[in-house]
């Protein structure tokens, strides 16, 4: 556990870093090394802007906040030991404030909402060109919320329609956690596995199981595994 005074110190560096007028820092947490390096270039190659640290799990990414105070974190949600919607909700409870920025291949109409939800201010697809990414970043880090043109007039249509959560339809109906149990599902994971990755027991997965079923209308469970399947695929087979 971080010493209080440490964290005073950290948050006093940041400060004194915006103040003093120096590069913004970036936290880059991608379970692929490839990506954080490609990431770590066109970073260097941008003006005012520097990686701090890279991480490959969710864990060693909670790990590096608090080491190396970013001023902006970019993250993935498909990380090998936790769920990157859950890792955001985990930095905004132990680091309030902290600036965040997902950089996912999982489809926007998907999961925006959800990331801004849990503590995000921005989503961008990885399929994005690199000046784009430069450009969530620096409109995060000057204040404001990205999302794509696209993303953005949906939920201007939903907000100016009032179409609320309840009135959606198919897999937009889940809570991050059961989405997050069918995308495993879909991944070919086991009860017990599922269990024992989202560290929670085997009755609350066969619970979240039953609810998913219910909510998607799906009356057996190879029906689900089926159907999971199909999902995973369609979000470019990554669960």
């Amino acid at each position: 556990m971080q010493h209080p005074d440490s964290q005073a110190d950290q948050s006093r560096s940041v400060e004194s870093r915006v103040r003093e007028g120096c590069a913004k820092r970036l936290l880059l947490i991608d379970d692929h090394p490839i990506m954080r390096y490609g990431l770590a270039q066109l970073v260097a190659d941008e003006g005012g802007l520097e990686i701090c640290g890279q991480a490959g799990t969710a864990r060693e990414g909670l790990e590096a906040v608090g080491r190396c105070a970013p001023d902006l974190t970019v993250i993935d949600l498909t990380l090998p030991d936790r769920n990157g919607l859950e890792l955001l909700k985990d930095i905004q409870a132990m680091h309030p404030g902290m600036l965040c920025l997902v950089l996912s291949m999982h489809d926007e109409g998907m999961y925006a909402e959800r990331a801004l939800r849990a503590g995000a201010r921005g989503y961008l697809m990885k399929e994005v060109a690199a000046e784009q990414f430069i450009f969530a970043v620096q409109k995060v880090l000057s204040g404001g919320v990205y999302v794509s043109e696209a993303m953005a007039s949906r939920m201007l249509e939903q907000a100016v329609g009032g179409k609320g959560r309840g009135a959606s339809l198919g897999v937009e109906q889940l809570s991050d956690r059961e989405l997050e149990v069918m995308a495993l599902i879909g991944g070919g994971k086991a009860t017990k596995i599922i269990a024992e990755q989202m560290g929670i027991s085997t009755r609350t997965v066969e619970a979240h199981r039953a609810h998913i079923k219910d909510k998607l209308g799906i009356t057996d469970g190879a029906e689900l595994v089926r159907y999971a399947v199909q999902w995973v695929e369609s979000q470019g087979g990554k669960s």
